[in-house]
């Protein structure tokens, strides 16, 4: 006899997303560097990003869930501690040290992609690319840890695409495992050998694929609850889609996973998996905060646009990289989460020397009323934000 396959109301989806990333929680319950470790184990990894208007990305995304964070207790884990590296999933990520062997696969996939990659040729063209990496490592040996900025050379090419070759060369070494980042400088990467890093976990053997494939469709699906097989390839993006499709299908035999049908916010079903037990998490997890928080554009709810409008109904694009005229909103526009509803968006702008947070656009979502209890909610949002990075005076549109 079939079984019916459950469905998932869009209202029970977004709970359980917003659960698996912590975002039920009591952002006012205390904050230690063991908590703030357990956070970043639960969300799988916390991404890392160079623009500072407000705060830095992952300094946005730990405090969106924890009142009391702060930066130095994330630099303490990764600095001191070691019980997180920086790495790469989609971009730089602080990503818990346990996880560290299963980057070895993906080192090895890099080293090779950007050997064939016309970046590599592009930042080498005139250059002996070998030569320059191998100098640069040994440099490394010798001397011990160094920055970019250590290493000079005659033709300066401009920041980011117009690095130098030695800056590129460090790149390559740090994507493809040789190196790691033991510290930042002034948000500068500081290289050093990963056995000096992390010489236990330098040591380990590299997983097979079999054994990578269960740990990052398991891990995925631990940290989304309910996904489709994309949706867990691209999670750590490690694997391809069509190996997280058989692990799928061979998790669903086992009676670790269950089909079912999600209801998105446009009131479509689309199908997907969800972990057998999803039934029971749903039932224990608590009501939405009564508040309203400001998130990261590089919130793990945020990263994938399709599903946060699948899920939501919030069509969200970051224009940091659009050109100004063609912005329909804001340089680093931050959505509005008002309890587990995403209810708006806001432009921030922090101004340092005068201790000023300015409010450069403030839009409400279609069919949200700003009321007296909704603007006091923000406001309330945003005097906890001016507090943490550091403005005494906020500034409205």
């Amino acid at each position: 006899m079939a079984h019916s396959i459950p469905l998932i109301s869009c209202a029970a989806a977004q709970r359980l997303f917003l659960g698996a990333q912590g975002l039920l929680d009591d952002p006012g319950k205390r904050v230690t560097t063991t908590s703030l470790q357990a956070l970043i184990e639960r969300l799988g990894f916390v991404q890392v990003d160079t623009i500072n208007v407000l705060a830095r990305a992952h300094d946005l995304t730990l405090f969106s869930r924890l009142d009391g964070y702060r930066p130095d207790q994330l630099r303490k884990l990764l600095e001191q501690k070691r019980n997180l590296f920086e790495g790469f999933t989609h971009d730089a990520s602080a990503i818990p040290t346990a996880f560290f062997h299963h980057w070895k696969p993906r080192f090895a996939r890099d080293r090779e992609r950007i050997h064939a990659h016309a970046w590599w040729q592009y930042h080498f063209r005139g250059t002996d690319g070998a030569k320059v990496v191998k100098d640069v490592k040994a440099r490394i040996e010798h001397e011990g840890p160094l920055k970019s900025s250590d290493f000079e050379h005659p033709e300066k090419r401009g920041p980011w695409w117009g690095w130098k070759p030695q800056k590129a060369a460090l790149d390559f070494l740090w994507r493809s495992g040789e190196l790691m980042v033991p510290r930042r400088e002034g948000f500068q990467k500081v290289y050093d050998l990963t056995e000096r890093v992390l010489p236990e976990h330098h040591a380990l053997p590299c997983p097979g694929p079999a054994e990578h494939l269960a740990w990052a469709c398991g891990t995925a699906a631990e940290r989304l609850w309910v996904f489709t097989p994309k949706e867990l390839a691209e999670f750590w993006n490690s694997i391809e889609a069509v190996d997280a499709k058989a692990w799928c299908a061979a998790a669903e035999k086992e009676g670790r996973i269950v089909p079912v049908q999600v209801e998105s916010a446009d009131g479509e079903l689309r199908p997907a998996f969800a972990l057998v037990d999803w039934e029971a998490r749903l039932a224990r997890l608590p009501e939405a905060p009564e508040r309203t928080r400001l998130l990261c554009p590089f919130d793990p709810i945020l990263r994938d646009r399709t599903r946060a409008l699948r899920r939501f109904g919030f069509d969200y694009r970051f224009e940091a990289f659009v050109p100004e005229p063609k912005r329909q909103y804001g340089y680093f526009v931050m959505p509005i989460l008002e309890g587990g509803r995403l209810v708006g968006r806001l432009d921030p702008k922090l101004h340092r020397d005068r201790g000023l947070l300015e409010i450069r656009g403030l839009w409400w979502e279609a069919g949200v009323r700003a009321t007296k209890a909704r603007q006091r909610g923000l406001d309330e949002a945003l005097e906890r934000m001016a507090t943490f990075v550091g403005a005494a005076d906020i500034q409205l549109p």
